[in-house]
């Protein structure tokens, strides 16, 4: 309902049809308390109601329904009853369990999660005659999630210029020295320059790192502000005891007989969620000297250049279920980028330790490995190249199209035709 624009090779598809259902106003904060509670209980009825309307009045009769799941109310309760009054067969995506997100935030041992539970295991359960066919079928990233080309990084660097610089606010490590002519200057970004005709990365640019959040207790955020602060702390204390020249701190690794720098790290935060507001007042009160933060949302064709021009990926995702795989890493692969992710009982299946990606179960662990990856940046950082190359190599292969030929095409053709008794 609402939300954000889908990308653009969506939109312009004529093969597709897009209904955009109005969406539930988010600013009930304002209202009295009993008023909000009223709303609440409101809103999955009045969800339910306009589910109903689009899926068996407005659009054709298909052959078959596909959903996600998450979220289960209102969404598996309509869709039972579109299907049973169309006679359309159902195939839901179990990305996750409702159930365990609500359970997050109000406990297992919640009534309203019991209820949950009770809903989404009755009413995900269609064709009770016939058999209930699971099969697996891997996130992959479609096409457009790819590295970004030199030009490519320049253009987006430019576009999203007004949010890496922030004249009017406190000034960080990444905006200071910055003036009003710098921001209009299209040939100057914090990662870009241009030398004569041509364009090149800035050898003092900040370390690039994304992560990706819905800001949801599933993600605890809380971990990466603990581990840039021991980067912090780390990095003021090698600048006590060794050598400082501009924006790099170097040091002799006595046994390699070499000079490592560490570069500044400017972590840009995607997405939009319910705890964003609380954690930006949290970072503004970090005060980093070498770390700096940024938060926007990104339109579908900006979000896959942001990946392709970054060094390192962070995935802060904990599955509430254990069963669950983050899309936001299977983009990041996508676009040839190494991931630092939040380890749990099934993320090795995506993440392979010192192949594509490391795992951390803790702040202190996260510290460590942006200390070692790091270390020797831009051209120097031989651990997160070794990273990077086996994205490279593993990573680009898998595609959204070839999975979907491969495992959902012929369940869905197997529905329509009827062959899953």
């Amino acid at each position: 309902m609402g939300g954000s624009d889908p990308h653009s090779a969506l939109v312009d598809n004529h093969s597709l049809h897009i209904h955009t259902m109005s969406q539930w106003p988010t600013n009930n904060g304002a209202l009295p308390k009993l008023f909000r509670s009223f709303m609440l209980l409101l809103k999955p009825v009045i969800q339910f109601i306009t589910l109903l309307w689009f899926l068996c009045v407005k659009i054709k009769a298909p052959d078959v329904f596909i959903v996600q799941n998450p979220p289960s109310v209102p969404t598996l309760v309509a869709l039972k009853w579109a299907s049973w009054m169309r006679q359309s067969s159902v195939i839901i995506d179990w990305h996750n369990f409702g159930y365990t997100l609500l359970a997050l935030s109000l406990g297992r041992s919640s009534r309203f999660v019991a209820v949950y539970h009770w809903i989404e295991l009755h009413f995900g359960q269609f064709n009770p005659n016939h058999t209930n066919r699971a099969t697996v079928l891997y996130d992959q990233p479609p096409e457009f999630f790819r590295p970004a080309q030199l030009y490519e990084k320049r253009k987006l660097f430019f576009r999203i210029k007004k949010d890496m610089f922030r004249l009017n606010s406190s000034i960080d490590c990444i905006s200071y020295g910055i003036t009003a002519n710098d921001m209009q200057d299209p040939n100057t970004t914090i990662f870009t320059n241009k030398i004569g005709d041509n364009y090149q990365l800035r050898q003092n640019r900040p370390a690039l790192t994304v992560s990706s959040t819905s800001w949801t207790p599933d993600e605890d955020f809380g971990i990466l502000l603990e581990a840039v602060m021991m980067y912090d702390r780390r990095f003021a204390a090698l600048l006590n005891e060794n050598v400082s020249n501009g924006d790099e701190v170097f040091w002799k690794d006595v046994d390699e007989g070499k000079t490592f720098s560490y570069p500044r790290l400017l972590f840009v935060i995607t997405g939009k969620g319910p705890e964003k507001e609380k954690y930006e007042e949290k970072i503004k009160k970090l005060n980093l000297k070498r770390v700096a933060f940024r938060t926007m949302w990104l339109s579908p064709e900006d979000y896959p250049l942001l990946l392709g021009s970054a060094d390192l990926g962070v995935c802060l995702h904990t599955s509430s279920s254990g069963l669950d795989l983050p899309m936001k890493v299977v983009d990041m692969f996508g676009c040839g980028l190494p991931v630092c992710a939040v380890s749990y009982s099934c993320i090795t299946e995506l993440v392979k330790v010192d192949k594509n990606g490391l795992l951390f179960s803790s702040s202190s662990e996260l510290a460590d490995e942006l200390m070692m990856l790091f270390k020797g940046f831009p051209n120097e950082c031989d651990a997160l190249k070794t990273l990077r190359n086996g994205v490279l190599e593993t990573g680009l292969s898998a595609r959204w199209a070839t999975e979907w030929e491969a495992n959902a095409k012929p369940l869905i053709s197997k529905v329509i035709a009827g062959d899953l008794d």
